[in-house]
């Protein structure tokens, strides 16, 4: 069992930034990969950027220059700073990990990008 804690979520103007935790109860050297994802309302939950065990990430197109994915392995922590926000990145945030045997989910932070 894994357990996933985020924070780091608010109300931000545009070009704003944040920076997005999630800490794992498990060293993240045991897991495969830590993705974020988000939902906005309305819509469906969407992959944001992941890194994989190796270190490789990958972004999705409408987030890459403005956002990165990093780790701290002492922390067993995954970060996500994201800079210039606009308004179409609110949504509900949430930290994905994946095992060997099955993948977790944080409970989400919201984030809200208004002027």
């Amino acid at each position: 069992q894994v357990q996933l804690v985020e924070s780091g979520g608010g109300l931000v103007r545009p070009g704003g930034s944040l920076r997005l935790s999630c800490a794992a109860s498990v060293s993240i050297l045991r897991l495969d990969a830590m993705a974020w994802y988000r939902q906005a309302p309305g819509k469906e939950r969407e992959l944001v950027a992941i890194i994989n065990k190796g270190n490789s990430t990958n972004y999705a197109d409408s987030v890459k220059g403005r956002f990165t994915i990093s780790t701290d392995n002492a922390k067993n922590t995954v970060y996500l700073q994201m800079n210039d926000l606009k308004p179409e990145d609110t949504a509900l945030y949430y930290c994905k990990v994946r095992t060997v045997l099955k993948p977790y989910w944080g409970q989400g932070t919201q984030v809200t990008v208004s002027s």
